[in-house]
């Protein structure tokens, strides 16, 4: 099974020149609780969520319309990277106390992101998939045989 195919790649992204009010505009279009702040070569330089918004902006009495991405976004994102270990992203998020993590290729270039909903719908399907085996493999009379005893 390909972790790879769990993980979104419709990430949405930035230039640190964005305004604050075009960055939450855009949260809201799209539906998400995060932007990735890119380069000019499509890496990763920050990361914006909607609590970075709370928190750097409204909390501080900023005006949004005067800030930039770079003034608002967390710096230096953790990055998943291509054909690395979900477990071992896991760990690094947990490590780390983040829930949000951007996919870049080996080139460093943004590529997707990797979201806890992603991570428990692999782990959804795995343990579906074990499950499914073991009934498969189960005897009749045994707990996980899946047909009625006639």
């Amino acid at each position: 099974m390909d972790p790879m195919k769990y993980l979104r790649e419709d990430v949405v992204s930035v230039s640190p020149d964005t305004s604050g009010v075009d960055v939450a505009k855009i949260m809201e279009q799209k539906n998400v609780g995060s932007v990735v702040v890119v380069d000019g070569d499509g890496r990763p330089t920050g990361i914006i969520t909607d609590r970075d918004m709370i928190v750097r902006v409204v909390a501080r009495d900023k005006r949004p319309e005067e800030m930039k991405a770079r003034d608002i976004m967390t710096r230096n994102p953790t990055a998943f990277t291509e054909g690395m270990q979900v477990t071992d992203a896991m760990e690094r998020m947990m490590k780390e106390g983040i829930r949000r993590m951007p996919i870049v290729d080996r080139n460093g270039r943004l590529t997707g992101i990797v979201i806890p909903d992603d991570i428990i719908r692999l782990l959804g399907d795995e343990i579906s998939y074990i499950t499914r085996n073991i009934e498969k493999q189960s005897l009749p009379g045994s707990p996980f045989y899946p047909y009625p005893i006639v």
